[in-house]
């Protein structure tokens, strides 16, 4: 399912210029993964899972700090951008991460471990296998990566990532491959659904109202961009770690979940 080098370059080249913004505003829809409270403040809502992602911020990759810093300052940008005040739940920046693998989510995680008492158990066990055969079968090297520039999704805005060579990008794609072809996980319940656009999420959309100015957001969005081409740092995959979440906020492991080292 996912595409090779060429056709991914291709695609995403085209998600972060301003027609693609002018197109994809039409389409914006509310996210579910919020909710208001009182006070009116949105608070992340129960959406339970498992993912396999990069270590999500800096504190904890210290070799990703630059990186990391910069998005902050990105997220800010974006948030002082006077349309968006209202418009955009910001994510927490200590979430920051890059998802490597969807793994299982919302009613299919729940139904999984309302049917399956041991699923984490044998989840973390195909993982096991998964990394050790990996490491086996390649040499891991780290994959590198660097900001194309911002992304518009139907409830969420994002940095899009570009690999700064094939290899960086053909690292992940075995990997993915490893994941989703392994008959265990498979009969977990685990299988692909979506073909791999390397981001890291900045935050999701709030009510859209009906006087929202599309166009105008658009362009400031693509204006942004246009303050982004120089300087920009590289975010350095050199571990993918099994995470579990509760909401899309607060991504963490256990101390046996398995990690694979990319270096």
């Amino acid at each position: 399912m996912d595409d090779n080098y060429q056709t991914y370059m291709n695609r995403v080249a085209r998600m972060t210029l301003l027609s693609a913004y002018t197109s994809q505003v039409q389409h914006l829809q509310e996210s579910a993964k919020f909710a208001s409270h009182p006070g009116g403040d949105k608070k992340a809502v129960s959406f339970p899972g498992y993912t396999l992602i990069t270590p999500p911020h800096g504190e904890e990759d210290s070799m990703n700090s630059t990186f990391c810093s910069k998005l902050r300052d990105y997220q800010q940008e974006l948030l002082q951008m006077p349309i968006c005040s209202d418009l955009i739940i910001p994510i927490p920046p200590d979430s920051f991460h890059l998802t490597l693998a969807d793994l299982i989510w919302d009613s299919a995680y729940r139904d999984a471990i309302a049917t399956n008492p041991d699923f984490e158990a044998q989840l973390k066990s195909c993982f096991d296998d998964i990394f050790q055969q990996y490491q086996n079968s390649v040499t891991p090297n780290p994959s590198k990566w660097q900001m194309l520039g911002l992304m518009l999704m139907p409830r969420a805005v994002a940095i899009c990532l570009v690999p700064l060579d094939e290899n960086s990008y053909e690292q992940i794609i075995n990997l993915r491959r490893a994941i989703y072809q392994n008959p265990k996980l498979i009969a977990l319940g685990i299988e692909q659904q979506y073909n791999f656009t390397p981001h890291v999420t900045l935050g999701y959309f709030s009510e859209i109202t009906p006087d929202l100015d599309r166009a105008n957001f658009a362009t400031m969005l693509s204006e942004l961009n246009q303050k982004w081409t120089e300087n920009i740092p590289t975010l350095t995959v050199s571990r993918a770690e099994l995470r579990k979440f509760d909401d899309m906020t607060h991504y963490y492991r256990k101390p046996n979940f398995p990690v694979l080292a990319l270096s």
